[in-house]
């Protein structure tokens, strides 16, 4: 009998799918389209990891459902190549961010090959390929000209190490989220993209996404829209205005609290405080505003001014405490600690007073008290009144604010796409024109930042000086790259035409695959899902795409960790390389159920070397299955034990995977495997209807593990590819069991247990257990009356 070998197998298959160009999805196909993409990966010098083997495999097994369930399947790969982990690695290594990253993309496509993903690589984009940054420049050229890219001094965090900006999410406890150096602030002029235009349109869909609920409320407050009202306080000659979303317990506001980096912090510092505010306002510089938003010890100091609270007439001492940042309203508050949270702990840790204005019986809304003119009016009347009332006197106005900010895209390195513009001294930033894109990224040998802030490419002088579109007098080229996600943030469009050299995309090929119908991953829960939607809603303004939102259903999984738990770390000499397993002799089919198998796609696992054993023992089990079956000499069998087993785990399978549920569809198919070598050992193993059996086995088996499915239709004479057979059905009347165990009990007490059929009446229970002799002697006293309950249980009641 012929061994399972995956070694011998996988290779096979995997040549063979090529070969064929099996995977390749077709344009306006008359199928029903099913598009389907996991994040595309950043190819470093590690490789994959068992995480990445994770992600192709929840989309693989999605993927090879869909086709066998005769749909147009478009399953893209592509590499985010720019960013500063291949540039670091050329400065560290001498070796050009181009070579690189071709040797690092060799190296991850090897793994998914290995993997057995059936990917359409006809359609394989690379971000750092001059042919696909052209379009992002060209796209940038159009937010440009509509409004949304603009260019400002601000002051942004600064890696002195990585010598670039960075934006607040990649600041961790005052330190670079890739070198782990300090942060300093840095005033630098910067491109940003106009992303707080679209935060209206952006929330508004959110409610409606088929995606994971936790996504859509981090996306929520992230936008963090608020509505209130902006309200003036004198300090002195001096107004700071605050914006609050309560401005019905004004008469409640105790002090006011000003960001660190607030602009009238300077002018109102009385001279006795000025030392302790200065210190306070450098330390606050070294956090980012996540530490300083989740900081639950609440810091700060008095600035020695008071303020006039309008509504009262008031004075109120001004402090200034880092939870309060200078982004968001006007990056000043009025603090109402009896009806505030946040305002309550800093009045405690600061002994500052307490006034209540609202009588709400412990909820946020209610009637307020001591409160002037509108005491006994309710909050939502007084919300109203209050800003009409103070809006007379001239401090107040509505407002609507959001906590977002425009998206910074500037980056001071090399290896990224170069920003479209040509400044020139007369017409100022001009956009390059789309017939002279791309702008190409020069060659250069010393790519080393200087830490001016003025990139790389400031250096290159023949690059910099060229002349300006418009007026063709000589202009300087801009110096900056692009952020990477720009360049991730249309990728799924690209996929969709990527040869197309006259446009980013053909919007006829748009309106056929998009919106992506399942996009998977388990990072960027804010920042690229965030900028994907953003750049969708510019594209459906612009007419290029059918819908505002670009993804229909977004499947977010946990993490492969390591043995311990603990997370998978190059440092730590944790991480799992799947082509290791792979070529232990497991194969890439037991790697893939392994990882599939852990536990539900949603959460984290832990990776186990016993436990994909124990899978590859499962593979085997199947593989002798066929093989002992193809020894046979055929025959007959009326044995409807076998087909109630195969359609009751057709049913199973095919739900839980259009579930995502794919660990319990695994556990059925091992169940499944374990009924058919006990019918096995009680039946013809030759009948015909093992035939069946098996081939319906062995397409369930199929989007799991694809080697072993191929090689074993084949051995069983199916008729082509198994992952293009029409997928098994299965028939209701046979789910439904012809008998059901009944327990019998006695006075209560259970006594033993019958078998009846389905349908059987308490006249013909009874019959058979007085019949059985173990029950029946717990009978012999006067029968009082039965109990029945249909096909569960039957006692009786005796004295």
């Amino acid at each position: 009998m012929k061994r399972y070998n995956p070694k011998e197998i996988e290779p096979r298959w995997q040549k063979i799918w090529a070969d064929d160009k099996a995977y390749v999805a077709v344009d306006y196909d008359t199928r029903e389209k099913f598009y389907i993409s996991p994040m595309f990966p950043y190819p470093s010098g590690t490789g994959m990891h068992t995480g990445h083997a994770f992600e192709h495999a929840i989309v693989d097994t999605v993927a090879r459902f869909q086709r066998a369930h005769g749909r147009n399947v478009l399953n893209p790969m592509g590499w985010d190549a720019f960013g500063l982990p291949t540039e670091n690695y050329a400065i560290k290594t001498g070796i050009s961010p181009v070579e690189a990253t071709q040797t690092f993309i060799a190296n991850f496509k090897k793994q998914i090959t290995r993997i057995g993903s059936s990917i359409d690589w006809s359609r394989e984009i690379n971000t750092s390929d001059p042919e696909y940054y052209k379009w992002t420049q060209w796209i940038f050229t159009q937010l440009f000209e509509r409004g949304l890219a603009y260019q400002k001094e601000s002051a942004q965090w600064w890696c002195p190490v990585d010598k670039t900006v960075l934006a607040n999410e990649q600041v961790e406890n005052g330190r670079c989220w890739r070198c782990g150096n300090e942060v300093v602030k840095k005033n630098l002029k910067q491109w940003f993209f106009k992303i707080t235009d679209y935060a209206d349109a952006l929330l508004a869909e959110i409610p409606d996404l088929d995606w994971p609920e936790k996504i859509k409320v981090a996306q929520t407050n992230w936008i963090g829209r608020s509505q209130g009202a902006m309200i003036d306080f004198r300090v002195e000659s001096e107004k700071v205005t605050v914006f609050t979303t309560r401005p019905d317990t004004i008469f409640g506001a105790t002090f006011l609290v000003l960001a660190p980096e607030h602009p009238s912090v300077a002018k109102i510092t009385t001279p006795e405080q000025k030392t302790a505010v200065d210190e306070y306002v450098k330390a606050a510089q070294k956090k980012s505003e996540i530490e300083r938003q989740e900081n639950k010890q609440k810091t700060g100091v008095f600035t020695g001014a008071y303020a006039v609270n309008p509504a009262t007439n008031e004075n109120i001492p001004v402090w200034i405490a880092d939870y309060v940042l200078a982004g968001y309203g006007t990056g000043a508050i009025m603090a109402v600690p009896a009806h505030d949270e946040r305002d309550r702990e800093f009045a405690k840790a600061f002994e500052l007073p307490v006034k209540s204005v609202v009588d709400s019986g412990g909820h946020d809304e209610g009637m307020l008290i001591d409160s002037g003119d509108f005491t006994g009016q309710s909050t939502s009347d007084a919300r109203e009144n209050i800003v009409k009332w103070l809006a007379e006197k001239g401090v107040a106005q509505e407002q609507t604010n959001y906590k977002m900010r425009d998206w910074l895209i500037s980056r001071q390195r090399y290896w990224g796409a170069p920003i479209p513009i040509i400044h020139c001294p007369e017409h100022g930033a001009v956009a390059v024109p789309a017939s002279d894109l791309p702008v190409i990224l020069p060659e250069v040998k010393d790519i080393t930042p200087d830490g001016s802030g003025t990139g790389v490419l400031a250096r290159e002088t023949d690059w910099v000086n060229t002349t300006c579109p418009t007026c063709g007098k000589p202009a300087k080229r801009e110096t900056d790259t692009m952020d990477g996600y720009a360049c991730s943030s249309w990728y799924l469009l690209r996929y969709t035409d990527p040869q197309n050299a006259e446009a980013a995309w053909d919007p006829k090929k748009a309106d056929y695959w998009t919106p992506i119908d399942m996009y998977v991953g388990g990072d960027h829960a804010v920042a690229h899902l965030l900028y994907v939607r953003f750049w969708s809603h510019v594209f459906y303004d612009m007419g290029l795409v059918p819908t505002k939102e670009p993804v229909k259903k977004l499947v977010y999984h946990g993490y492969i960790n390591a043995e311990d738990g603990t997370k998978m770390s190059k440092s730590k000499g944790n991480v799992i390389d799947p082509l290791e397993v792979i070529d232990s002799g497991y194969g890439a089919d037991a790697l893939r159920i392994f990882l599939l198998f852990l536990g539900p796609i949603s959460d984290n696992s832990s990776w186990s070397a016993n436990g994909i054993g124990g899978v590859y023992r499962f593979l085997n089990r199947i593989w002798t299955l066929v093989q002992e079956y193809n020894e046979t000499d055929g025959g007959e069998t009326d044995n409807t034990e076998l087909e109630r087993l195969i359609h009751r785990t057709v049913k199973k399978v095919t739900s839980d995977v259009e579930e995502l549920s794919f660990n319990t569809a695994i556990a059925a198919l091992m169940e499944c495997v374990n009924e058919l070598y006990k019918i096995k050992a009680a039946d013809n193993y030759g009948a015909t209807e093992w035939q069946w059996a098996l081939e319906t086995l062995t397409q369930l088996i199929a989007p799991f593990a694809p080697h072993i499915a191929e090689e074993l239709w084949e051995q069983l004479g199916g008729d082509g590819s198994v992952h293009v057979a029409e997928w098994p059905t299965w028939d209701d009347k046979l789910l439904v069991e012809e008998t059901v165990t009944v327990a019998v009990q006695v006075n209560g007490k259970l006594r033993g247990t019958i078998t009846i059929y389905v349908g059987d009446d308490e006249a013909k229970a009874v019959e058979l257990a007085k019949a059985d002799e173990k029950i029946a002697v717990w009978l012999e006293g006067n029968i009082v009356k039965t109990i029945y309950v249909p096909n569960k249980l039957l006692n009786f009641v005796v004295k």
